[in-house]
């Protein structure tokens, strides 16, 4: 790999930490904004759900629009998109602008995804995708871990603000309304969307060669597959697991506010931090245990655990809910490479159209937390969540039904310890 490339791969990788940044924030955001905006549950929702209905929306058309203008084109497009959204969000803070800007911001966002996975193989080399695809990941669960820690800061530091900040702080003091200092973030966004849109405009990309997998597929192909049940069952359980994962973080600060009375912009936003930060460590875990492991059985597993860490968190005490929650992050990590893997294992054919299809599921994180928000604002947040009971056991059924043509690859501890040994002795000889 050039130091050329080099440069690229580090980009990317920064593309993935705003992304996370920036979708992510909403859960820490959530209890906040309800209470600023004076919102029911429900038109709290609308908030995730304009920002991953856009996912539904374009994760099929984008990429079409990869294909026809170029890699370097389309990133200027969707920064442009997220550059928009973030300055008219920042500039008019009020609940209407918020829905539309981040509609217009997921569409900049979704169309991230389709380009930088086929561009960071290139640029990265195909030998070292899948180190990089990792890397990725830990990036972007970093980003997750962060934001909440980004928030608490300004929200304590900006709140009744007296000059006596940093120069940042002072900043962005001066252009943030009264009483709505997590606005500030939206300026930190735009600020970054430009120097990110700056830097695409003068680096060279690689040329990408996609491959079939990458390629969008003919409209016959996606009609062929929607015909097939599994395809149907496989979305389903992409959306069940996303909503899943935002129905918790969009709602766990929310929820330890309501009945236990912790702070979102501390105990609570630190909750949701963990949240991610688990995700992370569960990604790592979930790694090993698929070596060793069929990835169904390790499905049920995990499912059966964050059924019990859901219950322990609506239901325990607070201490036990600001670990309990978290917690679910862990162990729902390894669920969306399961689902999607099996998924795509059990085609023969159409596998680029299919995985268009299921990212198309991602809409799942905008339609759970509003069906959470819709039922709280009748029964309470707390039995509004036992909804993603739901979600779960769709999950641990995908474990029993799922057919793979290819199952995932396995080994025991015996022969890892047998091929260290073998290792170990040629080094030796040699």
């Amino acid at each position: 790999m050039n130091s050329r490339n080099g440069l690229v791969v580090v980009l990317i990788l920064f593309i993935w930490f705003v992304i996370s940044f920036v979708t992510n924030i909403l859960g820490p955001l959530m209890p906040v904004i309800i209470d600023n905006y004076n919102l029911s549950l429900t038109l709290g929702a609308f908030l995730p759900f304009s920002f991953f209905l856009a996912y539904g929306v374009m994760s099929i058309p984008a990429g079409f629009l990869v294909e026809r203008y170029g890699e370097k084109t389309s990133m200027l497009i969707s920064f442009g998109l997220n550059l928009a959204g973030s300055f008219l969000f920042a500039l008019f803070p009020g609940y209407t602008v918020a829905l539309f800007s981040l509609f217009i911001i997921g569409i900049g966002m979704a169309m991230l995804q389709v380009i930088i996975n086929p561009l960071m193989r290139v640029a990265g080399g195909e030998e070292n995708f899948a180190f990089f695809s990792v890397m990725g990941q830990l990036v972007f669960g970093g980003a997750s871990f962060i934001s909440p820690f980004v928030f608490t800061y300004l929200m304590r530091n900006l709140s009744n603000y007296g000059g006596d900040g940093n120069a940042l702080v002072d900043m962005l003091s001066r252009v943030i309304p009264e009483g709505l200092p997590w606005v500030s973030l939206y300026w930190i966004f735009t600020a970054v969307f430009v120097v990110v849109l700056l830097i695409i405009a003068l680096v060279k990309l690689p040329k990408v060669e996609l491959k079939d997998d990458e390629k969008v597929e003919a409209l016959q192909s996606y009609l062929s597959l929607f015909r097939q049940r599994k395809v149907l069952l496989y979305f389903a359980g992409i959306m069940a697991y996303v909503g899943t994962e935002q129905g918790v973080a969009n709602w766990m600060s929310k929820f330890l506010h309501s009945y236990h009375g912790i702070s979102p912009e501390g105990a609570g936003a630190h909750a949701i931090s963990w949240f991610w930060g688990l995700m992370s460590i569960g990604c790592l875990v979930g790694l090993v245990l698929l070596k060793l492991m069929d990835s169904r059985r390790v499905l049920k597993i995990f499912s059966v655990l964050s059924v019990i860490s859901l219950l322990l968190a609506l239901f325990g005490s607070s201490s036990v809910s600001l670990i309990a929650f978290p917690a679910i992050g862990f162990f729902i990590s390894v669920m969306f490479s399961i689902i999607f893997s099996l998924a795509l294992n059990s085609v023969k054919a159409h596998h680029g159209a299919f995985s268009g299809i299921l990212c198309s599921g991602i809409f799942g994180g905008a339609l759970v937390p509003l069906i959470i928000g819709w039922i709280g604002d009748f029964v309470g947040l707390r039995l509004a969540m036992l909804f993603l009971l739901l979600t779960m056991g769709y999950i641990f059924s995908i474990a029993f039904w799922a057919r793979p043509l290819v199952n995932n690859k396995t080994t025991t501890v015996k022969e890892i310890f047998a091929s260290l040994q073998t290792r170990s002795l040629r080094r030796k000889d040699v």
